[in-house]
């Protein structure tokens, strides 16, 4: 017999922060919106599996999330960033030997932006959800099958149900079935390296300061937590070379502290590991398009960047902002998906090269290359309407506007 099928405004495939999100934005614009993933989020800090990474929401990130009626729940648990710090510890011990601060003040009144715990994240969207009458969440179900017709995509989910989506947001990760499915190929951009992230505690206090620590092997990057156990806190993603993050994961706790100190070049204190090492592999990678018939693509289905800046899921919402906007009157109709490309790509392809030139530069080894990227830093960071400029493009915001 065959089975019955379901019409829906909007499948949302994956149901990481991403997803999530996205299915709520759906939801509260009023489409018929179902959220599958075939891994259950986890939600508790000490759980198996659970992503001991963080995400900063800059400004028109945040102005998203107010909007489909999100900040409201995330915000007592954010901790905003004030200061975005760069410290180079290039020279010939690991210690700091050049400081710029990039302060929001300089561009308006807001923070650049507030930090989250993404375990927390999902927690916390995943119960917003079971409030919303427009959205279901099926965990535990993936998108076994995609045909896209004039009338509707055509899926079939893990459990055998049958849909009829009139647009599939395709939010399932950097190795997207959906994508995969439509035949989009990407480009990919490898580094050799790994991240490692954990929470710790620290001596001094953040004062709501996200830093970044270039010496070699890729940035160490310091960025503001709630305070944990009474102490100051902070995330860490620390990247390196794929050998060395094996080396540190392995190292016995004491050894591992001392590492972990010296990268850190002191400038938090001493800082104690206060979570498990979770690690992530590093690459860039960007689809050939954003969209296809009756579905669009959207976060690491469509780009993937390491983490510098905190781009990687403000392009993410950068790419829903631009979804929802073009969805309104008809989604998945190939004029807005045709739009929503050409919108898209363009923007994220620029990221990602940017981003990809930062991180080549933060792994530079050979002490001169070390000292060319210092100067090159101390240099552009002294012309102060150079400095504005990039603060603004970080937050993706013109060149006369601001996050006040």
């Amino acid at each position: 017999m065959t089975a019955k099928i379901e019409d829906i405004d909007i499948l949302v495939s994956g149901g990481g922060i991403a997803g999530l999100i996205a299915a709520a934005a759906f939801g509260s614009e009023g489409f018929s919106t179902l959220c599958v993933d075939p891994t259950p989020p986890v939600t508790e800090e000490s759980a198996h599996g659970a992503d001991l990474r963080s995400t900063a929401f800059l400004a028109p990130s945040v102005d998203l999330l107010e909007r489909i009626g999100l900040w409201g729940r995330l915000a007592p648990f954010a901790t905003p960033l004030q200061i975005m710090r760069i410290v180079d510890a290039g020279g010939a011990r690991p210690e700091a030997r050049l400081t710029r601060d990039f302060d929001a003040a300089e561009i308006g009144d807001a923070p650049f932006g507030w930090n989250l715990p993404n375990w927390l994240l999902r927690r916390e969207l995943s119960a917003r959800i079971e409030h919303l009458q427009t959205i279901r969440f099926l965990p535990g179900i993936g998108t076994a099958d995609l045909i896209p017709r004039n009338e509707g995509a055509m899926v079939t989910l893990s459990d055998g149900r049958r849909l009829r989506a009139r647009l599939v947001v395709a939010a399932d990760g950097r190795n997207s079935p959906t994508r995969q499915a439509l035949g989009i190929g990407v480009r990919t951009f490898r580094y050799g390296q790994k991240a490692l992230a954990f929470a710790v505690t620290h001596e001094r206090p953040h004062e709501n300061v996200s830093t970044e620590i270039h010496r070699s092997g890729g940035p160490f990057t310091l960025v503001p937590l709630p305070d944990r156990d009474g102490l100051p806190s902070s995330a860490v993603v620390w990247m390196e070379n794929g050998r060395e993050i094996a080396r540190l994961s392995a190292l016995p706790r004491e050894d591992f502290a001392a590492e972990l100190n010296a990268r850190s070049a002191g400038v938090l204190g001493r800082l104690t590991q206060a979570t498990a090492l979770t690690q992530w592999p590093i690459i860039s990678q960007i689809a050939d398009r954003f969209s296809g018939p009756r579905t669009a693509l959207i976060a690491e289905a469509a780009h993937v960047v390491p983490p510098i800046g905190a781009q990687g899921l403000n392009m993410s919402l950068a790419d829903l902002t631009a979804l929802i906007e073009l969805s309104r009157n008809d989604p998945g109709s190939a004029e807005s998906l045709d739009r929503y490309n050409r919108s898209r790509r363009p923007d994220a392809y620029a990221r990602l090269l940017g981003i990809d030139a930062l991180n080549r530069a933060s792994q530079a080894k050979a002490r001169p290359l070390r000292d060319l990227r210092a100067a090159a830093l101390g240099g552009l960071y002294g012309i102060g309407p150079i400095r504005r400029m990039v603060m603004r493009a970080g937050l993706g915001l013109g060149s006369g506007e601001t996050n006040a």
